[in-house]
């Protein structure tokens, strides 16, 4: 097992944004998070990347505890996140921004994956030089994606990366995640399409009032009339 989270639970205040999560990710799986607005599901991926660390609970990452390390030393064992809203530096160049990503790895690579990004993704090989406040907002989707994909993450953390996006952007977005795990990486999503979600998701977590309200295959809950309208609704960005 790569990822084990046990009872995890954060509170903002008196406000429990996760209640006692628990959840399972094998090596190698595409993993869907989804729940209505306010369910915790950012909240969780916070916590595994240990942005926002919880209250109680243990989080186990190739067979180690990590629920106690820094955002820094988790990129370092291989988790990168990408976070709602891009939070891209809009006031650094494109190629800065992903440089960032880099900055828990050997800087011999650099160069090399900064390649890999932009063979990938011509476009912001174009804008390498262009503030990336400037982009728009796909292109800021693909920079913060590819940013993460610089630290040679082992589990990519991925929180609405469709948010705000025009359909034709989506589905390249999704494209790419595909092949991002095609290429070995395992991914947890949590994303507001939760059609596009379920098609991708091997296995998927359905989270209500912060804790796992169910689980199980993405194909059986996709098909799941009484767990759509019970859970999912129509899901657009979450606070924590």
């Amino acid at each position: 097992m790569l990822l084990e989270a046990h009872n995890v639970a954060k509170a903002f205040g008196s406000f429990w944004a996760v209640a006692g999560a628990d959840l399972t990710v094998e090596e190698g799986e595409i993993v869907a998070i989804l729940g209505a607005n306010g369910a915790g599901k950012s909240t969780t991926l916070r916590a595994i990347s240990g942005l926002t660390p919880p209250r109680s609970g243990t989080i186990t990452y190739a067979d180690e505890r990590v629920d106690g390390l820094s955002p820094r030393e988790l990129v370092e064992r291989g988790i990168a996140l990408t976070p709602e809203g891009r939070q891209l530096f809009p006031s650094m160049s494109v190629e800065d921004n992903l440089l960032v990503g880099t900055e828990a790895r050997a800087t011999s690579r650099a160069r090399e994956n900064l390649k890999k990004m932009y063979d990938r993704l011509p476009i912001l090989a174009e804008r390498r030089t262009q503030l990336a406040g400037t982009l728009s907002g796909g292109e800021q989707q693909m920079a913060a994606i590819a940013r993460a994909l610089m630290s040679e993450p082992r589990l990519l953390l991925l929180d609405e990366p469709s948010l705000g996006l025009a359909p034709r952007i989506v589905q390249q977005i999704f494209d790419w995640v595909r092949e991002i795990h095609q290429g070995g990486t395992t991914v947890i999503l949590v994303e507001q399409n939760v059609a596009s979600s379920l098609q991708l998701a091997r296995h998927a977590y359905v989270l209500a009032e912060g804790v796992v309200a169910l689980h199980g295959p993405a194909e059986e809950i996709a098909v799941d009339a009484g767990v759509r309208q019970a859970y999912l609704g129509h899901t657009t960005a979450e606070n924590p």
